[in-house]
């Protein structure tokens, strides 16, 4: 996708890397739309490990006399983007053919909106500068050719051929692998917020070409002769092939020989750039008005609709964790990393939400410190949750359960160490209440006398009798020493002792 730039004003930072030199940046962005159907056919959408040729219709293959129908959901997913985006969303946008020949394009041809888009001149927020949109808009994905070296055919899967994406276009407004990375991941957390897209990028549904210019830092900026890196599918992958493609062209300018004009790929295995082909002109595809769709009319009163509807965006999300709920930006970043794994799923499991929404929910009920129930969620329960092989969409304790379990904690009805037993119980049987699968543990305090009274005394002197050499140590001076033994005295009793007049009452034995 090639589009007329506006002029440059941003100034550039200057790199130590490449000193004297200094790179400009763009980033053309497919984003598959997170739709059920396609963009022009009621063909499903597919996934990957679909059988081939399975989602598809004979529109999808071309077949004569199949006739597009524009699929309003995608419509208003890109309008989610746009929106986000703070895009100027055009009233009347058209669809037109942009022609190539290739096996994995069965009409010859990609229907786009290279004219007139639906929605310009957004920007992108980030953490110390910002990114330009120079337009947005909707097209079709194409099919998958598939090489087989050993029979020496290529086959072709039309799962894929007409699935509804969105193209971002950038303006040239980064100067650094960096910057870059963070464009990119700041976008893909935005399409996933908002829900127009999974934002996967080694499934395929984000996919970014790079356009990279160098010039000296006396020229003006974008002076440079730019290169297009295509289908770059990992931020890792991006930032590389930026530092590459830079090196590259610095290398050939340094020796007094003119960079041409290419589109380029990129080899993941050696990090490095290699040749494709010229750079194609807007002419070479010979776009033209697609006859068989008119004109898209997006009126005031859906975009309110849309509006009023959009969920929180992330950097929003971020600042009510930190001023509603006090937590630190290490709490907030875990958070929002759980919380974009989920919105990164497919298909969700039936009933899971994010990970700021279980926060809002445990919080609804009871006077709960957020924080306690932070550090429950993020070291606690998705630690048993890894350690289970499942990801925070698979947990399968209801908010409200959960928060019972940090009220016996907090109330002192059972420890600290068997509520962790109890969470491992809880997660095994997550309908039964707590409650009672603490009753039946027999982790309420006060409820085994073995770690009551007396009985807690006996514990302690067998604990002494058992670690009597570090009992020696405590006794010498290494007071550090009793945490061992209170070990023993906790493991003994299952959790079910008070540590603290544990250590009370090791401390007057040892005396």
């Amino acid at each position: 996708m090639f589009v007329a730039r506006r002029i440059h004003t941003r100034a550039f930072k200057h790199d130590s890397r490449w000193p004297g030199w200094q790179a400009v940046i763009g980033i053309e962005t497919h984003a598959q739309l997170k739709s059920k159907h396609k963009l022009f056919s009621e063909a499903r959408t597919s996934d990957l490990g679909d059988t081939p040729n399975t989602h598809c219709v004979p529109f999808d293959a071309a077949f004569p006399g199949t006739l597009p129908r524009l699929n309003q959901a995608c419509v208003d997913l890109a309008l989610r983007a746009a929106l986000a985006l703070k895009c100027e969303v055009n009233p009347r946008s058209s669809f037109d053919r942009k022609h190539y020949f290739y096996s994995d394009l069965p009409s010859g041809y990609q229907i786009t909106q290279h004219y007139a888009p639906f929605a310009r001149n957004g920007m992108l927020l980030l953490d110390d500068c910002h990114v330009r949109i120079t337009q947005m808009q909707l097209e079709q994905d194409t099919a998958k050719s598939t090489f087989v070296p050993r029979l020496g055919k290529s086959y072709i899967d039309l799962n894929r051929a007409g699935t509804g994406l969105i193209e971002i276009v950038t303006e040239p407004d980064m100067s650094s692998p960096e910057e870059a990375g963070q464009y990119v991941r700041a976008l893909q957390s935005v399409l996933r917020t908002v829900g127009a897209s999974d934002g996967n990028m080694e499934m395929g549904s984000l996919r970014c070409d790079v356009n990279v210019s160098v010039n000296r830092a006396d020229m003006p900026a974008g002076s440079g002769t730019r290169c297009e890196v295509k289908n770059v599918n990992g931020v890792k992958f991006i930032m590389a092939a930026i530092r590459h493609e830079i090196a590259r062209q610095k290398a050939l300018l340094d020796s007094g020989v003119a960079v041409e004009q290419q589109t380029r790929g990129f080899d993941p295995n050696t990090f490095e750039t290699y040749a494709l082909r010229s750079k194609e002109d807007a002419q070479d595809y010979r776009y033209m008005p697609d006859p068989n769709l008119g004109v898209l009319r997006i009126g005031e009163d859906r975009l309110e609709r849309l509006r009023a509807t959009q969920p929180p965006l992330p950097w929003e999300t971020r600042a009510r964790l930190r001023d509603v709920y006090g937590l630190a930006d290490r709490e907030v970043n875990i958070l929002m990393k759980l919380e974009e794994e989920h919105m990164g799923e497919r298909i969700p499991a039936e009933g899971s939400i994010g990970a700021v929404a279980y926060l809002d929910r445990v919080c609804e009920h009871g006077q709960r410190d957020p924080k306690v129930i932070v550090n429950w969620m993020t070291q606690d329960l998705l630690g048993q949750l890894t350690a289970q092989h499942r990801t925070f969409a698979d947990n399968p304790l209801s908010a409200e359960a959960f928060g019972q379990l940090i009220d016996l904690v907090q109330t002192g009805t059972i420890t600290w160490t068997s509520g962790k037993h109890l969470l491992r119980h809880m997660l095994a049987s997550p309908t039964i209440p707590p409650m009672e699968l603490a009753g039946a543990q027999g982790f309420i305090v006060g409820g085994d006398a073995a770690a009551e009274g007396d009985e807690l005394g006996q514990l302690c002197a067998r604990a002494l009798e058992a670690q009597s050499a570090e009992v020696v140590k405590y006794r010498a001076g290494k007071t550090n020493v009793i945490n061992k033994i209170l070990g023993w005295v906790m493991r003994e009793s299952k959790g079910r002792a008070d540590a603290k007049a544990a250590k009370e009452k090791l401390e007057e034995l040892m005396r």
